[in-house]
């Protein structure tokens, strides 16, 4: 089979013929042409307003780099015309492969943009023989018609955190849509402020600010002041993860403390080795670092002390209704108060500001997924860590989007990855 046929059937622009494919050596270099001509009597259309015009002149030929054959690079060869339009004044042709002066096609753009969701963009760049500002270009043109064609109807639940993105940590505000059938990256800002916020409810309306059902973030005092004002009538809950972590860092900070008493006083370093046995879940621990906490948890230690209220805690999150589950808020909270460990007194006060908002997960409990937050910021951090290169804030946006956002894609003649 002829490769002019098989661009027929998967390419086929009815103003333009494939003309007989050739080889070209240059070297070890090997490439296909396809030499492209315009139908007869065909009229050239206008790239200024998309019209059929009079031909003015005629430039010379210019190669358009296509999918790969077997690896090896395929180019298309047209002389572009220019055309005498009466709106627009003198101005180069509209061709269907390609848009504007790229010398990529459409179709090689949208293949190189699919594989670099699945590979970082060097590793695209070096299997397809072309260059990372290629592959880059190619994401990001994926990315812009793919924000300007998405549905934004509908979305009743959102989920608002933070992560980092340079050395100097640099904050990035992330807002994602978290309904039970749709989950995906909605809108990207430069830090974490008031104003960052606003600039998302700016973005998404006041109209589908209203819709809003539930709202899920953290802690931080700015996303909650926003959430206040913009969407009020959302039931705002506060992330589980969030407040396990402030537990954590709390515990942490105890066994550093203790550590360093327990040399200071020249006694047995027993809590030294020890940070991921208090961190991790019971059901995570191997079956050595469950016998050495077993161990550990017969001396009576600060840090130990405020491991067992962390458990205790995790009783918190089996309650069925809110009333009950502040009950046990309450009594939790005063216990650690009386305790004498500042850390998790600090958690405690922490949670009786926002017992309302900690409440209120167990009236959203079945209707969201506050952990799909995190998984997403998973991903995230997977993608700043793999985009090391990345030396710009679009470059990175450009790329998260392009990963999380679940973006749509144009109807092609033909997918080819």
């Amino acid at each position: 089979m002829q490769l002019k046929i098989i661009l027929n059937r998967v390419q086929k622009h009815p103003r333009f013929v494939y003309e007989q494919a050739r080889w070209y050596e240059q070297g070890k270099d090997l490439s296909i042409e396809v030499p492209v001509r315009p139908r007869s009597n065909s009229r050239a259309i206008c790239s200024g307003c998309d019209q059929p015009r009079p031909g003015y002149d005629t430039q010379p030929e210019r190669p358009f780099e296509f999918v790969p054959l077997w690896n090896i690079p395929v180019f298309f060869l047209y002389a572009m015309r220019r055309v005498d339009c009466v709106d627009c004044g003198v101005l180069v042709e509209a061709v269907p492969w390609a848009e504007g002066k790229n010398h990529l096609t459409t179709s090689y753009r949208w293949f190189l943009a699919s594989w670099a969701k699945k590979m970082s963009w060097q590793d695209v760049a070096r299997a397809f023989r072309t260059s990372w500002e290629n592959v880059f270009r190619s994401v990001e043109m994926a990315v812009t018609w793919g924000r300007e064609h998405r549905n934004l109807e509908g979305i009743e639940s959102i989920g608002i955190d933070e992560i980092y993105w340079s050395k100097s940590k640099k904050f990035l505000t992330l807002v994602y849509q978290i309904d039970e059938g749709c989950k995906r990256l909605l809108w990207i800002g430069r830090k974490r402020k008031v104003k960052t916020l606003l600039g998302f409810f700016r973005w998404f309306g006041k109209e589908r600010s209203q819709k809003l059902r539930f709202i899920c973030s953290d802690m931080w005092k700015p996303y909650l002041k926003v959430v206040a004002k913009k969407a009020n009538q959302a039931l705002h809950v506060l992330d589980r993860f969030h407040i396990m972590s402030h537990m954590n860092k709390a515990i942490d900070e105890v066994r550093a403390q203790e550590v360093r008493q327990l040399k200071a006083k020249g006694l047995e370093p027993i809590l030294t080795r020890t940070r991921w046995l208090f961190l991790k879940r019971v059901t995570s621990l191997t079956k050595k670092q469950g016998t050495k906490l077993a161990d550990v948890v017969q001396y009576n230690l600060r840090t130990i002390r405020s491991y067992l209220l962390k458990e205790e805690f995790q009783f918190f999150w089996e309650y069925t209704y809110p009333y009950w589950a502040g009950r046990f808020l309450d009594r939790w909270c005063t216990k650690v108060m009386r305790s004498r460990i500042e850390p998790m007194k600090k958690v405690a006060r922490m949670l009786r500001r926002h017992r309302p908002l900690i409440l209120n997960w167990f009236r959203a409990k079945g209707q969201i997924s506050s952990g799909s937050v995190e998984g997403f910021n998973g991903k995230a951090r997977v993608i700043t860590r793999r985009a090391f290169g990345f030396r710009t804030y679009e470059a990175l946006k450009v790329a998260l989007y392009h990963t999380l956002g679940a973006l749509p894609e144009p109807e092609l003649t033909h997918r080819f990855c």
